[in-house]
């Protein structure tokens, strides 16, 4: 009886598949491994984000130089998302307040400091949610794919007792067991998958959020120095 149990564990079964059913299940473990491998990139990212989000609003709202911070943000904090808006913004600003021969209305500048910060807002985003497609693929088409290969393995199991004038539960049981692993490895890979999607999904609205919000209140301090520049030259 042990012997008969023995015979049919888990590896046993895997390894007497059918060639299309080991092909599936190859190509869910790729899968599965790959999701895992972005779900702790993404968990190692949201956190380096969350910690230099928090630690640059501090010492942008500490009241300090905005044009010290410029110069020294992008190195201190390389990569960060929040960074990469300033940066752009202000960037924008100093080619107005560098031109000493041309000298725009304060409603030409904003706009253009706008579009920066936006276009930088965006192709930040963009790299933030790299990877998150693939588990969104993962999730949606990992339990299908499974299902796939037990319905080809139940049918090769069946096929193959066509010939046979005795048929019993032994016979069948196995074929349908390993074809059964299939669906459970679609399960396994999507699951995890799914659960990460909707959780850097909204980390990523949050971020937007954030970044938004900073941009706009950014916008804000930069409008009142062009206006008190204005002023000045006027």
């Amino acid at each position: 009886m042990n012997d008969v149990i023995a015979s049919h564990s888990i590896w046993d079964l895997v390894a007497q598949a059918g060639p299309v059913v080991k092909l599936v299940m190859l190509l869910l473990l790729a899968a599965s491994m790959t999701s895992w491998g972005i779900i702790l990139h993404k968990w190692l990212l949201f956190r380096k984000i969350k910690k230099v989000v928090t630690a640059f609003e501090e010492r942008f709202w500490s009241g300090g130089n905005i044009a010290s911070l410029y110069k020294t943000a992008a190195t201190e904090w390389p990569g960060s998302p929040i960074v990469a808006v300033f940066v752009t913004g202000f960037r924008e600003w100093k080619r107005w307040t560098s031109d000493s021969k041309h000298n725009p209305e304060v409603g030409e500048i904003l706009p253009n400091v706008r579009r920066a910060m936006t276009v930088a807002l965006n192709r930040e985003m963009d790299n933030v949610g790299q990877g998150l497609t693939f588990l969104a693929t993962v999730g949606s088409t990992g339990p299908f794919i499974g299902l796939f290969g037990t319905v080809w393995g139940i049918m090769n199991s069946f096929r193959g007792l066509a010939g046979a004038k005795t048929t019993t539960l032994t016979m069948v049981a196995p074929g349908i067991a390993e074809a059964l692993i299939a669906t459970a490895m679609g399960l396994v890979a999507a699951i995890p998958a799914v659960m990460a999607y909707n959780k850097y999904a909204t980390d990523m609205r949050r971020l937007q959020q954030k970044l938004d919000n900073f941009g706009a209140e950014f916008l804000n301090i930069l409008e009142r120095q062009a206006s008190r520049r204005v002023e000045d030259l006027s």
